[in-house]
């Protein structure tokens, strides 16, 4: 998957030691960019190494860490903030643990996604690119993920309040949100769901892909054009939007 425009242009991808974020890093490396890849473990240095890339390991929550990112990279072209966490956390359990991952899920997606975009800002110029990762459920919801929710709720009021910000500037922001793809972390939401529903995952998520206008569970690939679009000429025009990219689970 490719698109004319984009080769050598500089791309720092979040989040993107696996999952969507891989599949999106190995989209904008088969389109011929410089690419940079971030993750906060070490799988993060073999994935860049398959795709020919630059790692960069950093805690996205550490302004320190991500200055020191920001350092190495003396010109950026796009930004593609993906990085983030999607645990449960039920609002009735009272636990220590629970309100620790709270925290960290607001902490990486809404607090992260702010400082790795205010440390890279200085080397986006003109026609420079920002797309956030948010979800489907930035405009739903679902039970027992109240901190995962609230976050990506929170990354649409980021890009269109960014996307005022920065227009002067010429730099456009948007996001994308995807739907049910086929990730470490949607399995893991999946099989919580259905232990809430009393029902097995497999079931649970035929009625999801039945439910959706054109059936079937995405793989990371399946969203990647998206973020490559929003990233090239010609998405010149358009900032301030989230792009569904669901099957029409949501219809926009």
């Amino acid at each position: 998957m490719t698109l004319d425009g984009l080769s050598g242009r500089t791309v720092l991808v979040t989040g993107s030691s696996r999952g969507i974020g891989f599949g999106i890093a190995r989209a904008f490396a088969a389109a011929g960019v410089e690419l940079h890849m971030l993750a906060d473990d070490d799988a993060i240095f073999e994935a860049a190494e398959r795709l020919g890339a630059r790692a960069h390991r950093a805690d996205i929550t550490s302004a320190d860490a991500v200055a020191a990112v920001a350092d190495a990279l003396p010109h950026l072209d796009v930004l593609v903030n993906n990085a983030g966490l999607e645990l449960v956390t039920p609002l009735d359990d009272a636990s220590a643990d629970n309100e620790a991952t709270f925290r960290r899920v607001i902490e990486i997606n809404v607090v992260g996604t702010f400082l790795v975009t205010r440390a890279l800002l200085p080397r986006l110029g003109h026609g420079g690119r920002i797309v956030n990762t948010a979800s489907v459920w930035s405009r739903g919801a679902e039970a027992l993920f109240g901190a995962y929710v609230a976050s990506k709720h929170a990354v649409i009021g980021l890009t269109k309040s960014w996307a005022k910000e920065l227009g002067p500037r010429g730099i456009t922001v948007n996001a994308v949100c995807p739907g049910w793809v086929r990730t470490e972390a949607s399995l893991r939401s999946l099989h919580a769901m259905a232990d809430r529903m009393k029902v097995t995952p497999d079931a649970l998520l035929d009625e999801i892909v039945a439910a959706q206008i054109l059936p079937g569970f995405m793989d990371p690939d399946d969203v990647a054009g998206t973020y490559l679009f929003l990233a090239s000429d010609l998405a010149a025009n358009i900032t301030g939007q989230s792009l569904g990219v669901d099957r029409g689970e949501f219809p926009w």
